[in-house]
């Protein structure tokens, strides 16, 4: 059965105030992406990550303790010493560096200085212009799958509604990136991952929202636009906060409890659904309104076909 039967919330009334907010939101994420940028990790930047086994018996320190130690004496205070699987094991991450031999260099200066029994897992060096590559190749990424939502929308459903998404997918974008900014959390190839799934996702829920919109206007003809996006809100309203909130669930327990190698991405996923939830109720659906989507352009009437003179 429809919604209008249920009384559906009026979700639209509200529409303005919200869109203030977002537009708020927006200018605050872009004022500090085009004043501080992005955090870029060793992906983007270049530099060096060196994966340890340091056993630690020969110092009173912990192993990341000694490590952070050496790194500052040796003039790295910028360096990222964090702990992966064991007690044992230490990730190092230097960036903004462009010297291939300084990996060894370190690992040798470790065994000499902290513990000769220190074991070099795995070492990974990228240059400058490796990760400018990779900052170019994530940005066409990005604006090649708005690209293709957009023209996935407007075969679909019709122009109005593709603008309407694809709006909606650069406002929950920005505003992700923003946060990344503003709290200068690194920005790395699992971010960007993260990114691109969540405008898989976000555009998921929209194409619901739609959907029951497109529904309602072919079946309840008495109802105005407003009444019409009110109803499909409310009718496919349980299903999206069921289906974010069980997957913020699996985001924050891998936030808390995954370490630092899945921090980036969790969150960056956390943020982006919370805000895509948001925006495939009020943004998308707003936009429509603003637009002025009519029931024609989705189900245009028929041509009257005009007959020949009447034969006498």
């Amino acid at each position: 059965m429809l919604a209008v039967e249920r009384g559906p919330v009026n979700f639209m009334g509200r529409r303005l105030a919200l869109l203030l907010l977002s537009g708020v939101l927006v200018t605050v994420s872009l004022v500090s992406l085009f004043v501080q940028g992005l955090n870029f990790g060793l992906d983007f930047n270049g530099g060096v990550a060196l994966q340890l086994e340091v056993p630690g018996a020969a110092s009173r320190q912990s192993p990341l303790e000694s490590i952070r130690a050496r790194l500052e004496a040796l003039g790295y205070r910028d360096a990222s010493v964090v702990a992966f699987g064991s007690d044992t094991d230490v990730m190092v991450r230097i960036g903004n560096n462009d010297d291939p031999l300084l990996g060894d260099r370190l690992v040798a200066d470790f065994r000499a200085r902290i513990d000769p029994d220190i074991t070099l897992l795995g070492m990974e060096f990228v240059g400058p212009s490796t990760g400018e590559e990779l900052r170019e190749r994530g940005g066409l990424a990005m604006l090649l799958a708005l690209g293709l939502v957009a023209l996935y929308i407007t075969f679909r459903f019709q122009a109005k509604f593709a603008a309407g998404a694809l709006l909606a997918l650069v406002h929950d974008v920005i505003i992700t990136l923003g946060c990344f900014s503003l709290s200068r959390w690194e920005f790395n190839l699992s971010v960007l991952a993260a990114i691109l799934a969540l405008i898989g996702y976000s555009i998921n829920d929209t194409i619901v929202v739609f959907d029951r919109i497109r529904e309602v206007f072919r079946k309840a003809r008495a109802l105005d636009t407003v009444q019409v996006i009110n109803t499909a809100i409310s009718s496919t309203l349980d299903r999206t906060l069921v289906t974010s909130l069980t997957t913020l669930l699996v985001l924050l327990a891998m936030c808390f409890f995954g370490g630092q190698g899945l921090f980036g991405f969790s969150i960056a996923l956390s943020i982006g659904i919370a805000v895509g939830t948001y925006s495939s109720i009020y943004i998308a659906s707003s936009l429509l309104l603003t637009l002025k989507v009519q029931r024609l352009d989705l189900f245009p009437l028929p041509e009257r076909s005009t007959g020949g003179d009447a034969q006498p």
